[in-house]
């Protein structure tokens, strides 16, 4: 007999979806503000500098913890602390000059429209990940 026949379904299929979901909930945040700007008729360009650059730190942030876990796993955790900070804080400012001259080079509108995307990518990416550290099982893998 097989194990699924033997054991019944654990449910562990959705949840780790649901992880998944909570750890990427900014992008699909992200995903869902392009027809709600579309429809309130928000700036575009406010949009499209701040999803750009909300998915290039996010790839940064992708690579950081990666750098961070072989760090972790050759015992080096001084590195590892590193790599999270310093990349934390260019993050940040990436992401906060991108509003910034958006704001000023473009138009205060596309400024203040991405400044408010910001805001709402931001809570999400923080609360989603912390929710999907506190909720993963001891032996998944937290990234």
């Amino acid at each position: 007999m097989s194990t699924l026949a033997l054991e019944g379904s654990s449910g562990d299929g959705a949840s780790s979806r649901a992880l998944l979901a909570l750890r990427y909930a900014d992008l699909i945040a992200l995903a869902v503000a392009l027809p709600v700007f579309l429809a309130v008729g928000a700036s575009m360009l406010g949009y499209a500098v701040l999803a750009a650059v909300w998915i290039a730190q996010r790839a940064l942030q992708f690579a950081a913890e990666r750098s961070a876990a072989r760090s972790l796993a050759a015992g080096v955790r001084r590195n590892a602390l590193g790599t999270l900070a310093a990349t934390t804080l260019v993050r940040l400012w990436i992401v906060t000059l991108a509003i910034l001259l958006v704001g000023l080079l473009g138009e205060r509108r596309a400024g203040l429209a991405a400044a408010v995307l910001a805001l709402v990518l931001v809570t999400l990416s923080l609360g989603g990940q912390a929710l999907a550290r506190l909720f993963a099982s001891p032996e998944e893998p937290k990234r």
